[in-house]
């Protein structure tokens, strides 16, 4: 898995993957919501493995659930899908990187950025003006799992 943060420019009103931003205020208010929207999109693309869908959508929900309780929201929300990847995009008002820190486990929370890491193939964080970005791939293969 390959992750990297940085500082972009891009086009007004897009995000590097190709998310749209509607206007600052994203249709994507909570992380049901995204799962939603993701399964959604990828029934569309036909039969897929459970293990990659459910990797997906608890990938969507970190991702929303760290907006909301670290970024002021949801910015933006995007879902890009690819020959053999799908990219889950989320945008919020905070500047900061998500933090990787080892935690006490009988703490609660903080538990949520380490799983996005470890089911990505790559996670990247780009920071704009208006916040950050995360685009958050993990590995799509359109094809059912043959049962043996």
């Amino acid at each position: 898995m390959n992750t990297r943060s940085g500082t972009r420019s891009r086009a007004a009103g897009t995000t590097s993957r190709g998310a749209t931003r509607s206007g600052g205020s994203s249709p994507v208010r909570t992380p049901a919501q995204a799962r939603q929207l993701v399964r959604h999109t990828l029934a569309a693309l036909g039969p897929a493995r459970p293990s990659q869908v459910d990797d997906l959508l608890l990938v969507t929900s970190e991702l929303v659930t760290n907006a909301l309780r670290h970024g002021g929201g949801v910015a933006a929300f995007g879902i890009g899908v690819g020959s053999d990847r799908v990219t889950v995009s989320v945008s919020d008002a905070s500047g900061e990187s998500p933090l990787y820190e080892l935690r006490d486990e009988l703490r609660p929370g903080g538990f949520g950025w380490p799983i996005v890491l470890r089911l990505c193939r790559e996670v990247t964080v780009d920071r704009h003006p208006d916040g950050k970005t995360i685009h958050a791939t993990v590995a799509f293969d359109r094809r059912p799992a043959h049962h043996q």
